[in-house]
Parts: structure tokens; sequence; C-alpha cells
């Protein structure tokens, strides 16, 4: 059996990176991000394009946004409006498993 050592970067919300930085990230050009910011499905954190700045929640949603595009084939406005869609569906599963635990007490 052979080892095998991998390398990663741990990513939160307070990260920020470039458009490279993302672009690399993601193994996807430039130009697939910015077609991205263009359908709103990830934001910048600043608004002139030379200066983006992408969170860490930006890399999760491109790399979602790249599994559905791949995937099942939705086109960046589909892949947009499901990002929202499973956002709000991650939220409400967890306002839901919270209001569980206040009633098992």
């Amino acid at each position: 059996m052979t080892e095998q050592i991998l390398k990663g970067l741990l990513i939160d919300e307070q990260t920020e990176l470039t458009l490279k930085d993302l672009s690399h990230a993601c193994s996807c050009s430039a130009e697939w991000i910015i077609e991205l910011v263009e359908h709103g499905a990830i934001e910048p954190l600043s608004f002139q394009q030379t200066q983006w700045r992408f969170s860490g929640n930006s890399l999760r949603r491109a790399q979602t946004a790249m599994r559905l595009q791949r995937d099942l084939g939705i086109n960046l406005p589909g892949v947009a409006l499901a990002l929202d869609l499973l956002e709000q569906i991650e939220s409400l599963e967890s306002r839901l498993c919270q209001f569980e635990n206040l009633h098992k007490l």
C-alpha cells in the first residue's frame, strides 16, 4: 500500500480570493467566473472588476455551479437560481434543526 500526501487550504468566510485565485481553485477560466458574477451566481466583495475579491462562500458556490453545469447541463441563469434555492433549503434545514432541539428540552 502506498501513502499519498495531499495538500489543502482551509477556507472560511473571512478568506478573500482574487479572481485569479478563484479561477485557479475551481480549475476554470476567469471568463467563466465573470459570467457567474454577471448572472448573479456569485458576488464579488468589491465593485471594480480589477479589484474583485471573493469570499470563501463564493468558492463553494462556484464549485457547486460547475457541478450543476457539468452533471446536469444547467445553464448559468438556472445555476444561479439553483444555488439560491440550495442555500435557502440549507438555511431552513438549519432553522428546523434548531427548533427541534429547543422542543426536545
